[in-house]
């Protein structure tokens, strides 16, 4: 009879263990291009509400920082190199981010919907 809570305890930390697997892998991604000094794509749908990573790869030879104070990011990436930003979940919405280095050139929105 001692036995059962035990049992009641391990099925508990599985179920646990399985959840944060589920909730790791439920972070969406997208892909993002900085070549020319230019965003590609310059609009970027992800789902309200979700976390997402948004891999950034740098065609250029120079360096060029993501930068959104609406995001609350903002991260370097060297010439010819990548990087990854962690977006929050964000409410439905239109959130705007530049390239810091080519403001002019390098724009661009996360759309949450």
């Amino acid at each position: 009879m001692r036995a059962l809570p035990f049992l009641s305890l391990s099925a508990l930390l599985l179920t646990l263990g399985a959840g944060v697997a589920c909730a790791a892998d439920a972070v969406e991604s997208r892909d993002l291009v900085i070549k020319d000094h230019v965003f590609s794509p310059a609009e970027i749908t992800i789902p309200a509400g979700k976390r997402v990573a948004i891999h950034i790869k740098n065609m250029d030879k120079t360096a060029e920082e993501f930068d959104s104070s609406a995001l609350k990011v903002e991260k370097v990436i060297g010439g010819g190199s990548s990087g990854t930003v962690y977006l929050r979940p964000l409410a439905p919405g239109r959130y705007k981010f530049e390239g810091e280095y080519h403001d002019k050139t390098a724009q661009g929105v996360v759309i949450a919907q």
